[in-house]
């Protein structure tokens, strides 16, 4: 499973949850590179088989929609959607 790091100040442990061509998910990753905050990813889309099974399972844990962009910070709370206000509150600069 490939999961994307990009490098920025740490705020949160962050790991989103997303699909390539999505165009709520690219939002939500220029935002938070706009916040210049450290986060991960996956699109979700670009596995397969067992990965992508697995994946599921855990984004179905925090979003039982399974809808994107699923964001979950530090392991204890989780934003599904493009909320750009609500993110920007979880990453005070």
């Amino acid at each position: 499973m490939e999961v994307e790091h990009v490098p920025g100040r740490k705020a949160a442990q962050a790991m989103l949850y997303a699909l390539s061509t999505c165009p709520w998910c690219n939002k939500t990753k220029r935002l938070l590179g706009e916040l210049g905050v450290e986060y991960s990813y996956i699109d979700v889309d670009e596995l397969d088989g067992a990965e992508k099974e697995k994946v599921m399972t855990e984004v179905r844990k925090w979003n039982p929609a399974c809808s994107f962009p699923t964001l979950v910070l530090d392991d204890k709370r989780c934003i599904v959607g493009f909320k750009e206000d609500e993110i920007r509150k979880a990453f005070p600069k």
